[in-house]
C-alpha cells in the first residue's frame, strides 16, 4: 500500500515549514518536518495509541500469507477451510469447543477484516469488472490451452504456433493462459497472423510470468474467474498435449455444453498420437457403461492438421452466424 502524505503549513516568524506524515510499514507514523530556510531536520516518530494493534495485525497478516517458506495464492486461502473437532450428537459440547464459541465475537472484532471471506468477494468482484472491462470489445476469438511445459523445438509448440496463425489470419483473435509452451506459442502465432494476442495469466504457488507475445494481459488471483473469460469470451477450444490444467478446461467446456450451460462451439484436440487413448476410453468404457450418451461423443473432435482445425473452426462459426439470421433470438448463453 502506497505512503499516505499529508502537508500543512505554518506561519512562525515569517519562516514556512512543511510537515508530512508517512508509514513506516509497521503501522508507525513518521513525521518529517521541512524548513525552507534550514537543514532538513531528522525525522521524528510518532506511535499512535493502537501501534501494537497494527504491528499484530501485520504480523499475522503476514504469517498467513506464507506457506511452508512460500507466499500463499488467493486461491489457496479462498478454499482452506480451518478443521473443527467432531462432536457426535448424542454426546454433550466439549467444554473447550464453549469456551472458543463464547469468545468467537471477541476475536472477529480483532481480526484483520481485509483476510476474511466477505472482503474476498470484493476482490473476486474486482476481478470479473477488469476482465469483462479488457476483454468486452475484442474480436471474435479461440481458446488454445496447452501444457506450459512444452519447448520452442517441440513439433507441438510449432503445431500450436501455425494453427493459431492461420486462425488469426482468418479473423479470430487467440485466447491463452499467458504464461510459457503452447501457450506462448499460440500467442506468438495471433501476431504472426495480426491479430489481437490475449493471456489470462494466473497466480501460482510457483512463479509463472507472462510470454512475450501479448497485446492483452491480464493477471487472475482465481481459477473460477479466469475460466469464466475463456468461456465467455471464445468462439472455440483447441486443446494441445498438456497435463491436469489442460484436462480440466477440457472437461469443463464439455460439461458446459453438455449441460445447455452455454452454446455447443467446437473443441477440438490436436494430435491423435496423445488423445487417442482418452477418445478410445470415452468409447469403450464410459459410452458402454452409460456414463454419456452416444451424441455426446459428437462434442470432441480430433485432428492432426493445422490448417483442417482453423477450416473447422471458421466452419462453425460461419454457421453459428446463419443459424443466428434466421432466429435472432436463438439462445446464446453468456456469450
Amino acid at each position: 500500500m502506497s505512503n499516505n502524505e499529508f502537508s500543512s503549513q505554518h506561519a512562525d516568524e515569517g519562516n514556512s515549514h512543511h510537515a508530512h506524515n508517512s508509514s513506516n510499514g509497521d503501522g508507525e507514523q513518521i513525521i518529517q518536518r521541512q524548513n525552507h530556510n534550514h537543514p532538513q531536520e531528522t525525522p521524528t516518530r510518532e506511535y499512535p495509541r493502537n501501534t501494537m494493534q497494527q504491528r499484530r495485525a501485520n504480523d499475522n497478516y503476514r504469517s498467513l500469507r506464507r506457506k511452508k517458506g512460500r507466499p500463499e495464492t488467493e486461491d489457496e486461502r479462498l478454499l482452506r477451510r480451518p478443521t473443527q473437532p467432531l462432536v457426535k450428537p448424542t454426546e454433550p459440547v466439549p467444554s473447550e469447543h464453549v469456551r472458543q464459541e463464547e469468545h468467537a465475537t471477541e476475536r472477529a472484532l480483532n481480526f484483520d477484516f481485509t483476510i476474511t471471506d466477505p472482503w474476498r468477494v470484493m476482490r473476486i468482484t474486482s476481478e470479473f469488472i477488469n476482465g469483462f472491462d479488457a476483454l468486452a470489445h475484442i474480436p471474435p476469438s479461440v481458446a488454445i490451452f496447452g501444457s506450459a511445459r512444452t519447448r520452442p523445438d517441440d513439433p507441438v509448440y510449432k503445431a500450436a504456433s501455425e494453427t493459431a496463425r492461420l486462425l488469426a489470419r482468418a479473423g479470430f483473435g487467440i485466447i491463452t493462459g499467458g504464461g510459457p509452451g503452447v501457450m506462448e506459442a499460440a500467442n506468438k502465432g495471433a501476431q504472426e497472423g495480426e491479430n489481437t494476442s490475449i493471456g489470462c495469466n494466473i497466480e501460482l504457488p510457483f512463479e509463472q510470468s507472462s510470454n512475450q507475445y501479448l497485446d492483452i494481459d491480464l493477471d487472475f488471483r482465481y481459477f473460477f474467474v479466469r475460466k469464466t473469460m475463456f468461456i465467455k469470451y471464445s468462439n472455440a477450444f483447441i486443446i494441445f498435449p498438456g497435463g491436469f490444467g489442460t484436462m480440466d478446461e477440457l472437461f469443463e467446456a464439455l460439461t458446459l455444453i453438455q449441460t445447455k450451460k452455454v452454446s455447443n462451439f467446437p473443441v477440438i484436440l490436436y494430435g491423435s498420437r496423445y488423445w487417442g487413448g482418452l477418445i478410445h476410453w470415452i468409447r469403450e468404457t464410459m459410452l458402454p457403461d452409460g456414463k454419456v450418451s452416444p451424441e455426446d461423443l459428437d462434442l470432441l473432435r480430433l485432428s492432426d492438421n493445422p490448417e483442417e482445425i482453423a477450416h473447422l473452426v471458421r466452419e462453425a462459426y460461419e454457421r453459428n452466424q446463419e443459424l443466428e439470421k434466421e432466429d435472432p433470438n436463438r439462445e446464446k448463453s453468456i456469450r
